[in-house]
C-alpha cells in the first residue's frame, strides 16, 4: 500500500479523434494525426474547469497522443513528457489492420471476449499493458504526493487502469466507454486508490 500524506490525482485523457479513427486499429502502426474534431476535443480538455494546474503532463509516444497533449500543454504554459508506459497496447500483427479485416478473425473475437486470458499475435497481453501503466501511476504518486498529473493515452490503456483500481476483471473492460477527448480520474494516496471519474467529455 502507498503511504502518502495526500493523494495524487491522475487525469487519464484519451487522445482526440484522428484520421484513422473508426477505420483502422491504429495501435502502434503509422502516425495518424488529429483531425479538426480531435483538435477541438483537445482544446476542450485544456479549457475544462476542473483541470486545475497540472504538475506534469505525460503522453504516450504516438503522434495522436502527443498532439493532444501539446494542445493542452500550450494552454497551460507547460511541457509534455513522452512516456513509453502510456503507449498503446502492442497489438502485434494487428497493428494498422482495418476493423473490416479483423471482423470474424478467431483470435480477434477471443481477444474481445476474454481480455484476461487472450493474447495478441506477436504483441502483448492486456495484463502486461495494465501492469506498465499502473507501475507508472504508482511511481509518480510516490514522487508527486498531492499534485495533479495529466496522462494522455489510449482507450484500452485507460480502461485497463480503471478496471484494475475498481478490482474488476479485465474481461469487463468493454462494459464501459472511454470516448475520444474524455477524462477519467484516479486518485492514489495513503488509503490506496479510488476512481472518481469515468469518461467525462468536456462540453
Amino acid at each position: 500500500m502507498l503511504m502518502l500524506d495526500s493523494p495524487t490525482r491522475f487525469h487519464l485523457v484519451r487522445h482526440g479523434v484522428h484520421t484513422e479513427y473508426g477505420k483502422l486499429l491504429s495501435g502502434r502502426a503509422g502516425a495518424a494525426r488529429l483531425n479538426a474534431v480531435g483538435r477541438k476535443q483537445a482544446a476542450r480538455v485544456a479549457a475544462w474547469p476542473l483541470l486545475g494546474k497540472p504538475f506534469a503532463i505525460h503522453a504516450s509516444p504516438r503522434t495522436r497522443t502527443l498532439e493532444t497533449a501539446s494542445i493542452i500543454a500550450a494552454a497551460h504554459a507547460a511541457e509534455v513528457d513522452m512516456v513509453d508506459a502510456l503507449d498503446e497496447v502492442d497489438f502485434g500483427a494487428w497493428n494498422g489492420r482495418s476493423f473490416a479485416d479483423l471482423d470474424g478473425d478467431v483470435l480477434w473475437d477471443a481477444w474481445n471476449r476474454r481480455r484476461s486470458a487472450a493474447s495478441t499475435p506477436g504483441g502483448e497481453t492486456m495484463m502486461q499493458a495494465v501492469r506498465r501503466i499502473v507501475r507508472h501511476l504508482e511511481e509518480h504518486a510516490r514522487a508527486r504526493a498531492g499534485g495533479t498529473v495529466l496522462c494522455v493515452t489510449h482507450c484500452d490503456i485507460i480502461r485497463g487502469a480503471i478496471a484494475h483500481y475498481l478490482g474488476r476483471s479485465l474481461d469487463d473492460i468493454l462494459r464501459f466507454d472511454i470516448d475520444p477527448g474524455s477524462i477519467s480520474t484516479v486518485e492514489i494516496g495513503a488509503g490506496g486508490a479510488r476512481v472518481t471519474r469515468i469518461n467525462e467529455v468536456p462540453a
